[in-house]
């Protein structure tokens, strides 16, 4: 094999994106199985170690501007998200579905794009499903091998009604 520097340095930049784009698709898996209920996340996992110390995170489009805002910092960010998580009664179930994925990496920074849809069954409330555009910047952390969350937007595309059945275990 004729080894040149150039291929050396170009396949070595391809493999630091895609080990990258893997981070990247790891976090927001992580971030949804933190925002499921019941939650689908490992012991000792938390939220506030998605995010970057100064991210946003704001709600985009007509319904979502107003009512999630611009949240700045991880005690802005946390706090709102903590409103619907356990142990509030807000779902009964809450389960994320990523689809549509682009992810472009640049260096030191990558942004993502998905469709979300959200299976909701609330505690007090009918049961819906939600549809929502991701836009999501992220940076490398600190650890060498993590991506950290630097700007999540979210727009609302629709939501419909939907019946929760549940169901017993199999004996």
């Amino acid at each position: 094999m004729n080894e040149n520097p150039d291929t050396l340095v170009r396949l070595t930049e391809r493999l630091a994106a895609l080990e990258a784009e893997s981070a990247v698709r790891r976090t927001m898996a992580r971030y949804m199985a933190l925002c499921d209920v019941p939650s689908g996340a490992l012991e000792g996992e938390t939220l506030a170690a998605l995010f970057a110390a100064d991210a946003i995170w704001e709600g985009i489009g007509p319904q979502y501007a107003s009512k999630f805002g611009h949240l700045t910092g991880h005690e802005e960010i946390l706090a709102m998200l903590t409103r619907y998580l356990p142990p509030s009664p807000h779902f009964s179930i809450n389960v994320h579905f990523l689809t549509s994925e682009t992810i472009e990496v640049q260096g030191a920074s990558a942004k993502g794009r998905w469709i979300m849809l959200q299976a909701s069954g609330y505690v007090d409330a009918q049961a819906e499903l939600i549809s929502a555009r991701l836009d999501v910047d992220f940076v490398p952390a600190d650890n060498g091998h993590d991506w950290l969350i630097t700007h999540f937007r979210t727009e609302r595309l629709f939501d419909a009604p939907w019946q929760v059945n549940a169901r017993k275990p199999n004996p």
